[in-house]
């Protein structure tokens, strides 16, 4: 009888030994290691993509909320004796809190650099002169029909309608936003924000629809903020964590064009309001004077002065600049504005966004503002920053 013998069987069946099966085991565990060491970082790289796109997103978004109503800032009437630029008249531009129940001149402050306030005249029909003196206290106002006012259809007048956000200004430069909650023709009843006008207006002040934007940092939850001077007070950007704005203008001070001042329409300065007659008194202004112009030897000249040695190209205009006066329409008044911000010719924005994410920041230093959480650079989204300068077209116009 042939066969196996017992022994050998037994030991063709006993399997690994103990040492082979550690040897396999740490071979496993080092191929496994070796995988996840080169899986990890690529992870940590599908995981950071996303976000960098999250903020160069919202970094684009900001920056054309900005650039969209800056290059606006400033646009006035086209129709009737009022036609022009802002700046003949007002300040459209105002690095500080112009609107709203409680605004920085009322508490003496002229100058922020990381807020900035912005009027204009949209394409608009709505565009008028009161053909009555206005009171500070009133509940309605009466205006003059203007060429090619649209027709009147019962709700609306000169295409003013319950709603529309209209400003009312006049050649000293003062200025107020209401909103008109009635029309009945020929008279508009309006709202004010404050329930008063901070002057009275006298007959032929200009009454237009307008635009009024604010843009600012909302330190507490860095956003960048959205606020129509009214009621819209909403964020538009998460994640800022600085906002700055430099302003630059035209370093001549106004200058009379020659044209009487008694013959309308305009324009008959360069920039900034037109002074009364010789002789005639306006405001709280001496004879011939304003806040623009003064009388030396008989003769209208100058009151700003000239800001760089040349005269020529723009020069940046810095917080002493545009906070010291003279003050338009004069210095007691409370939306009074210093006659340098007439100047304005460019807005320099700068806007820096962060990682949502405290992970995916790194400590403190330049590359972030705000330290975070990560450890390895292969997390780490620097904060990422954007300065572009915009230029009000209607401010510009033959310069």
């Amino acid at each position: 009888m042939t066969g196996t013998p017992i022994a050998q069987r037994i030991r063709g069946d006993a399997g690994f030994t103990m040492l082979e099966l550690l040897v396999s085991s740490a071979i496993m565990i080092a191929v496994t290691g070796a995988i996840f060491s080169l899986m990890n970082p690529a992870q940590g790289t599908y995981r950071v993509q996303p976000e960098v796109s999250d903020v160069q997103q919202r970094l684009r978004i900001g920056v054309d909320a900005l650039q969209k109503d800056l290059v606006m800032a400033g646009a006035g009437t086209y129709n009737g004796e009022s036609a022009g630029a802002l700046n003949f008249y007002i300040a459209p531009i105002m690095p500080y809190v112009g609107f709203g129940p409680v605004t920085d001149p009322s508490q003496g402050v002229f100058f922020r650099d990381d807020v900035v306030s912005l009027v204009y005249v949209p394409n608009t029909a709505a565009q008028t002169t009161i053909s009555q003196p206005m009171p500070v206290q009133s509940v309605e106002v009466k205006v003059n029909n203007q060429t090619n006012c649209p027709p009147e259809k019962g709700y609306e007048l000169c295409g003013f309608s319950e709603g529309t956000q209209a400003i009312i200004f006049d050649a000293e430069g003062n200025w107020d936003m209401f909103v008109i909650t009635q029309v009945q023709s020929p008279a508009l009843h309006m709202q004010h924000r404050l329930d008063a006008f901070t002057v009275p207006y006298a007959q032929n002040s200009a009454l237009t629809e307008a635009v009024s934007v604010m843009y600012y940092r909302n330190a507490a939850n860095n956003q960048l903020m959205y606020f129509d001077g009214w009621q819209v007070d909403r964020p538009v950007v998460d994640n800022v964590v600085s906002l700055k704005f430099q302003y630059f203008g035209d370093p001549q001070p106004p200058q009379l064009t020659g044209k009487p001042l008694a013959k309308k329409p305009g324009p008959w300065t360069t920039y900034g309001p037109v002074p009364p007659e010789l002789g005639v008194v306006r405001g709280a202004w001496p004879a011939g004077e304003n806040c623009t112009f003064q009388v030396v030897g008989g003769q209208q000249v100058p009151r700003l002065a000239t800001l760089s040695a040349g005269g020529v190209g723009q020069v940046e205009l810095a917080k002493a600049d545009l906070s010291d006066g003279p003050w338009c329409p004069d210095g007691v008044k409370p939306n009074r504005f210093d006659a340098d911000l007439l100047r304005i010719r460019r807005v320099r924005a700068t806007i820096r966004i962060q990682a949502a994410l405290a992970s995916m920041r790194g400590p403190a230093s330049t590359l972030f503002l705000n330290a975070g959480t990560a450890a390895a650079g292969t997390r780490m989204i620097p904060d990422q920053e954007v300065q572009f300068d915009v230029t009000p077209r209607n401010l510009n116009f033959g310069r």
